[in-house]
């Protein structure tokens, strides 16, 4: 097993990096009442409006929703006439022309546990959206992304017996027709990522000029008194030959804006949701505190893996 590197460590390294911050912004989300809109995705376009889904949702509540919302002058309008979808953390891609969307879905289990599991939606827009395929029972951060070469790359991330507290792994697929939950729970785990008593997953997929996919993730871990600790970061792989690079932070919580937090115990949270690369720039955009969404702009961490291409 490859040398795992702990968070403090990388989160240390982060800081004496000093990082330049360009740009931060609370995101202003209109027609949503009085409940928390966070834990979004970066903006995309449909039907030619630019467009945000993000987590809806109570402070004193975990029972969320996604709702869509559209860019205005001032902010981002809840889209009323948009489905609404009764899932937790979207996120979006396109494959094959499609729109793929996705969230995660949590309910009781049978023994009146609560389980949760990721689901996707297909169509050629929003407003189209159809039931696609269900991840595993206990599987968040499932992603997928078609790759230039047309193949697809799932990145998913078990717990349990083979995860720990949450480990990435990753299949490549001919097509979507090859998605199945038995290659998703048989995927090989990335080594040397996460420590044993911490965890991560993937947020989005980009494609970078070398060929790699360029993983947009978050690392996280619980202190000493129960408080739950969670960072931007981002790594690369080689979906052929699973080759990777080591995880490296890119935002932390005092990068933004102070604000409130759904609990206390949640302070010092930045889940990442999706992010905007351009001239050498990345606009991140994230939950705070689960209570709040944020962008930031920063110098793209992914640049420097496509120098020379």
């Amino acid at each position: 097993m490859e040398h795992v590197t702990e968070c403090l460590d990388l989160l240390e390294q982060y800081m004496a990096d000093h990082p330049t911050v360009y740009d931060v912004e609370k995101l202003n989300f209109k027609g949503a009442g009085a409940k928390d809109v966070y834990n979004c995705t970066a903006p995309f376009y449909d039907e030619g409006r630019r467009i945000i889904a993000a987590r809806v949702e109570s402070r004193d509540s975990e029972s969320a929703h996604i709702g869509f919302f559209e860019q205005d002058t001032d902010g981002w309008n809840l889209m009323k006439d948009m489905p609404s979808f009764p899932l937790q953390d979207p996120f979006i891609t396109r494959i094959d022309d499609s729109l793929l969307f996705g969230g995660v879905w949590v309910a009781p289990d049978t023994k009146g546990h609560v389980t949760w599991r990721t689901l996707f939606f297909r169509g050629k827009s929003i407003r189209s959206l159809r039931p696609f395929f269900e991840g595993p029972v206990g599987m968040k951060d499932l992603r997928i992304a078609q790759m230039p070469n047309g193949l697809i790359l799932v990145l998913t991330r078990p717990q349990g017996k083979k995860g720990g507290r949450g480990k990435i792994g990753y299949v490549l697929l001919a097509s979507l027709d090859e998605l199945d939950t038995n290659k998703i729970e048989c995927a090989p785990l990335l080594d040397g990522h996460f420590a044993d008593d911490e965890w991560g997953g993937a947020n989005e997929i980009h494609s970078l000029k070398n060929g790699d996919a360029g993983v947009l993730g978050h690392i996280a871990y619980f202190d000493h008194q129960g408080n739950r600790h969670y960072y931007s970061m981002i790594f690369t792989l080689d979906p052929l030959t699973g080759r990777h690079s080591s995880p490296e932070i890119i935002a932390t919580r005092q990068d933004f804006i102070g604000g409130p937090a759904k609990r206390p115990d949640l302070r010092d949270v930045v889940f990442t949701g999706g992010a905007i690369r351009g001239d050498g720039r990345m606009t991140l955009y994230v939950g705070t505190s689960d209570a709040e969404a944020q962008r930031i702009v920063i110098s793209d961490p992914f640049a420097k893996y496509e120098r020379g291409c």
